[in-house]
C-alpha cells in the first residue's frame, strides 16, 4: 500500500513540473514579443535592408570566377558552395589595387597628348642607269663596218667623238641626187629657157636638192658633212657616226667588217652624270611613301657618307614574288661616285598627320610635274622638261602645317587582340591606385605611337608598362580584359540560363 502511495506522489510530481515549465515558457514569449512590439518599425527596417543587401549580392565560384549568380548556390561547374563577391570585383571593367601591389608590379603611365609623330622606313636596294641617259649608237644606213674607234667596253667618251666608220653603196646614190640637183642649178640660164617658166624651173629644182639634203641627214649625215659634200662636188662612200652624247659605253655589239642593216645596235652609251636609285618598298609600308619625299641613303662604297634625294617614281604594281613595289630616286653624280649596281640603304622619315597622310612643310603650296618630279614650283604652269601641266602637292599625297595633329598614344600602352585594341586607363580622383579598361579604335602605328581614332581624350593617362600584369589579374578575376571580354559574357548568360 506505502508503494502505490509513493508511485502517484511521483507522478503528480512531474505532471506539476510540466505545466511550470510550459507556463514559464508561454511567459517567456509573451516577454520577448512586447520588447519587439516597443522596438517600433526601426528594427523592421533593418532587418529589411539586411534581405535587400543580400538580394543584391552576386555569388561566384573562388574556383570558376566566371560564374556568377544573383543567389547563393552551388557552382555548376565544381558543386563548390558559391561566395559573395566584394563590390569593387562586381563592377565589370575595373580594377583597385593597394600600393604595395602596385611597387611589385612596377607600373607607368603616360599622358594621351596631340602631336605630330613619325614613321621611319628602311628601305634597301641598289643603283641603276638613267634610262633617259642611255642612248644606243646604231646603223642608219646598210653597209659594212670599216673601222671601230671604240675596242671595248667601260672607255668613257664626250659628245659628237666618232665612233665607227661604215662604207655603204646606198650612201653613193643619196649623194648623186644632191650633186645633180646643185649642177641643174648651176645650168639654169634666161638664155636656155623662156622668161616666164624660170622661176617655176628653179623652184623644182631647188625642192629637190632640199629633199636630197634631208635624205643624207636622215641617213646620219651632219650638216657640216653636207656642206662638205656640196663644196668639194663629191660623193663619199663612207659615213662617220659619232657619238649623241657623253657617257660610258658600257656594251658592244659589232665588230670591224661586220656588215649592218639599218637600225643595227653597235654601241650603247650611258651617262653616269645622274643614275638612279631603285628601291624596294614592303606593301605594308606603302601607305607612308609619297612622291617628292625626301630620302637619305648610304652605300658600302663610301661607309658613313649620307646622299640624299627625291622619291620620283612608285611602280604601279607590285611584285608578287618578293611583296615589294620599286621606289625610284633620281640622284646627281658629277663626280661619278655612285656606280650602278651599288647596293643601298636608305631611310625615309614620314611626319603623319591627324588624316594619316604625309607632312611637308616644303611642300605646302607648290605645284609639282607629275612625269617628273624634281621640277617644283609656287605657282601653276608648265613642266620645263616635258611640258605637262604641274599639279598641286596635295593631289599627290601632301598635307600641309595647317592639318590638326593627331591624337596619339605610346605603342607600348595597347594590347591587341585579333580585331580588338585595349588600353588601361587610370581612374583619376580614387582612394586606391585603380584603372579601367577601355577598347579604343586605332588609326595607323608609326615607330613609337598609335594614332587613336575614338575612344580616348587628350589628358587622360593611360599604362604603358604593366598593363600586362592588371591584364593578367583582370582575367583571373573573371573580368572583361583582352582575352575573354566576350567569353565573360557568354559563360555569365550559360550560368544564368542553368539556374
Amino acid at each position: 500500500m506505502a508503494g502505490k502511495t509513493k508511485k502517484y506522489l511521483s507522478f503528480v510530481l512531474r505532471r506539476c513540473f510540466l505545466i511550470v515549465l510550459l507556463i514559464a515558457f508561454f511567459a517567456l514569449g509573451y516577454i520577448v514579443n512586447s520588447a519587439i512590439s516597443k522596438q517600433g518599425p526601426s528594427q523592421n527596417n533593418t532587418q529589411q535592408q539586411v534581405d535587400e543587401e543580400l538580394e543584391k549580392t552576386i555569388w561566384t565560384c573562388s574556383m570558376h570566377p566566371q560564374i556568377r549568380q544573383s543567389e547563393p548556390g552551388k557552382c555548376p561547374l565544381c558543386l563548390m558552395d558559391l561566395i559573395p563577391l566584394k563590390q569593387d570585383e562586381i563592377e565589370e571593367n575595373k580594377i583597385e589595387f593597394s600600393e604595395a601591389a602596385m611597387k611589385l608590379m612596377e607600373i607607368e603611365t603616360s599622358p594621351v597628348e596631340r602631336k605630330f609623330v613619325t614613321k621611319q622606313i628602311r628601305l634597301s636596294g641598289k643603283i641603276d642607269y638613267d634610262e633617259t641617259r642611255i642612248k644606243y649608237i646604231t646603223s642608219w644606213i646598210t653597209g659594212r663596218i670599216e673601222r671601230l674607234f671604240v675596242d671595248y667596253t667601260g672607255i668613257k667618251v664626250n659628245k659628237d667623238d666618232h665612233m665607227v666608220i661604215i662604207y655603204s653603196p646606198q650612201l653613193i646614190s643619196a649623194q648623186a641626187e644632191l650633186l645633180q640637183a646643185l649642177k641643174a642649178i648651176q645650168n639654169i640660164k634666161p638664155d636656155n629657157f623662156r622668161t616666164d617658166s624660170i622661176d617655176s624651173i628653179r623652184n623644182s629644182i631647188l625642192a629637190t636638192r632640199d629633199a636630197a639634203r634631208e635624205k643624207l641627214r636622215l641617213l646620219g649625215l651632219k650638216s657640216e658633212q653636207i656642206a662638205e659634200i656640196e663644196k668639194n662636188g663629191e660623193p663619199v662612200d663612207h659615213i662617220t657616226i659619232y657619238s649623241p652624247i657623253g657617257g660610258v659605253v658600257i656594251d658592244k655589239n659589232a665588230t670591224e667588217g661586220m656588215y649592218v642593216e639599218t637600225g643595227t645596235k653597235i654601241y650603247t652609251v650611258a651617262d653616269l652624270s645622274q643614275v638612279w636609285v631603285k628601291l624596294d618598298a614592303y606593301e605594308s609600308d606603302m601607305m607612308w611613301i609619297r612622291y617628292g619625299q625626301e630620302v637619305e641613303f648610304s652605300t658600302e662604297a663610301y661607309p658613313g657618307e649620307v646622299f640624299n634625294g627625291k622619291i620620283s617614281f612608285i611602280e604601279p604594281v607590285l611584285n608578287p614574288e618578293t611583296r615589294t613595289v620599286k621606289i625610284r630616286l633620281i640622284i646627281e653624280n658629277p663626280d661619278g661616285k655612285l656606280k650602278p649596281d651599288m647596293f643601298v640603304r636608305a631611310i625615309v622619315n614620314s611626319k603623319v598627320a591627324k588624316s594619316g597622310m604625309i607632312m611637308d612643310e616644303q611642300m605646302a603650296g607648290k605645284w609639282i610635274c607629275p612625269m617628273h618630279l624634281n621640277i617644283v614650283k609656287d605657282s601653276p604652269g608648265t613642266c620645263d622638261i616635258c611640258e605637262m601641266d604641274l599639279v598641286k602637292a596635295e593631289s599627290l599625297g601632301f598635307v600641309t602645317s595647317d592639318e590638326e595633329a593627331p591624337l596619339v598614344v605610346p605603342a607600348s600602352a595597347v594590347l591587341i587582340t585579333g580585331k580588338r585594341a585595349i588600353v588601361y586607363v587610370q581612374i583619376p580622383d580614387a582612394e586606391k591606385p585603380a584603372y579601367e579598361g577601355r577598347e579604343i579604335t586605332l588609326g595607323p602605328r608609326t615607330d613609337d605611337y598609335y594614332i587613336v581614332e575614338s575612344g580616348l581624350k587628350e589628358g587622360e593617362i593611360v599604362v604603358t608598362n604593366g598593363n600586362f600584369k592588371i591584364d593578367s589579374e583582370m582575367q583571373i578575376r573573371a573580368k572583361p580584359s583582352m582575352m575573354n571580354s566576350e567569353n565573360t559574357m557568354m559563360m555569365q548568360e550559360h550560368s544564368h540560363s542553368n539556374n
